[in-house]
């Protein structure tokens, strides 16, 4: 736009400055031819001479010619008799007519009086030098658009660059979550260098904070694990002793008691499940030894059974055939509490009559595949995205069946992750819910006596 309004402007300027020294040119022409004219009739009064009036015109395609204003007839005509432009008119002068500029001036005829002179020059010339100048304009606006765009892409390019580099590396810092890296800083001393240092100096801010609050979390974590651990030593004392009270007092006291009994129980299990969960976010890993699986599946099965039977429930374990491996390197008791919540948390959020089905397998990736499913009502799809979570708790939760802390399925992700493993959760081919837990296998030679 700059381009064309400059051009638009220098072609209008430079137009109007040929067409005023045209102008001039054909002015002082015309006055020059006047005062050198030397027009007079013969003797006889027929015939006129011009003098050298055609020499000093001669040139440019310029027509001159001289009328007699006193017989009003033409005398001299240089260059065309018949021209428009060469024929006298009421008006002013200078005039353009008939493709010419035409001047006009008085000059003196020998020896009758007066007469007119008129001199003409083609426009053509001064249109094809302004029809240059425009196509010169034209191309010089086409042409400098052209530099400019280069120019233009290659500053734009290298200003960029330093942006993109921040940008790229603010990406990598957003994908690895790292505040910790730092951002290149640009050579030159400007806005963009300016940006890079407060973005550096806020990462480093960041970071700071980051490493506070993991600190803290840690802190945190090593002191529920400490205090969880050390609550199980009174408890124990607790349990012990209301055991032996329920066992000593009759009538209300003992029913006071046995309520006491088995709140105290349900506060060991919580205990139990925070002190697994602390140890698996503080990093504190239980010594692993070969483990059987299918023999933690029997005793979690016999452990369950009343609990089946008293709310009608169909419970059955499929371990394979005889002499199938399910052998893993991991914690008795926290693979035993992963099986234990995954078969209690089927029973309690089923209905009567639902059938709980347990069993062992592998895969072709060398894991041991613990496979628990019902054909119960299934889990409803917005709380299967927050179902390992702490604390959620389903339909069946503080119900009728004893409830339950929302602890059971978080720990059984902790256990498998714990022990190298995950655990999955879908539809069962018949309904309901079918949760999949994968375990590295331990090949048989390798391991020791299984526990």
């Amino acid at each position: 736009m700059i381009l064309c309004g400059f051009a638009i402007i220098v072609g209008f300027l430079t137009t109007r400055q040929i067409e005023i020294q045209f102008n001039d040119s054909v002015r002082r022409t015309a006055q020059y031819l006047a005062e050198r004219a030397d027009v007079r009739y013969s003797d006889d009064g027929f015939s006129a001479s011009c003098g050298k009036l055609g020499d000093l015109s001669s040139g440019e395609g310029a027509k001159v010619a001289v009328y007699d204003l006193t017989n009003r007839q033409q005398m001299c005509v240089f260059g065309s008799s018949l021209e428009r432009a060469l024929v006298p008119h009421e008006g002013s002068y200078p005039r353009d007519e008939g493709g010419y500029r035409v001047e006009a001036r008085q000059v003196q005829i020998h020896p009758i009086g007066t007469g007119i002179l008129l001199y003409a020059r083609p426009l053509s010339a001064t249109k094809a030098t302004a029809a240059k100048v425009r196509v010169f304009l034209a191309l010089g606006v086409l042409g400098g658009t052209a530099l400019a765009l280069a120019a233009g892409l290659l500053v734009a390019r290298r200003a960029m660059a330093p942006v993109q580099e921040l940008t790229a590396t603010a990406r990598e810092i957003a994908r690895t979550r790292d505040p910790s890296r730092h951002l290149p800083m640009p050579e030159a001393d400007d806005e963009v260098a300016e940006l890079a240092r407060t973005l550096d100096g806020m990462l480093e801010a960041l970071d700071a904070a980051q490493s506070e609050t993991e600190a803290m979390l840690e802190r945190q974590r090593e002191f529920v694990a400490d205090a969880s651990h050390e609550l199980r030593t009174p408890l124990t004392s607790v349990l012990a002793n209301l055991e032996l009270l329920e066992e000593t007092l009759e009538g209300d006291e003992r029913d006071a008691a046995a309520s006491a009994l088995r709140s105290s129980r349900r506060m060991r299990r919580l205990v139990a499940d925070l002190l697994l969960l602390a140890r698996a976010d503080a990093g504190r890993v239980v010594p692993h030894h070969p483990t059987d699986l299918a023999q933690i599946l029997f005793d979690v099965a016999a452990e369950l059974e009343p609990l089946a039977a008293r709310d009608g429930h169909e419970l059955s374990v499929d371990v394979g055939p005889p002499g199938a491996a399910a052998v893993v390197s991991g914690a008795r008791d926290e693979l035993h509490r992963l099986a234990l919540n995954l078969i209690e948390n089927a029973l309690r959020h089923t209905p009567p009559g639902t059938h709980v089905h347990a069993a062992l397998g592998a895969d072709d990736e060398g894991h041991v595949v613990l496979t628990v499913q019902d054909d119960g009502p299934g889990i409803p799809p917005e709380l299967r995205a927050r179902l390992f979570e702490r604390f959620v708790r389903g339909a069946g939760d503080g119900g009728g069946k004893g409830g339950g802390s929302g602890l059971g399925l978080s720990i059984v992700r902790a256990v498998a992750v714990s022990h190298g493993g995950d655990v999955a959760v879908d539809d069962a081919p018949g309904g309901g819910a079918r949760f999949t837990v994968r375990l590295p296998a331990l090949p048989m030679p390798q391991h020791a006596p299984v526990a």
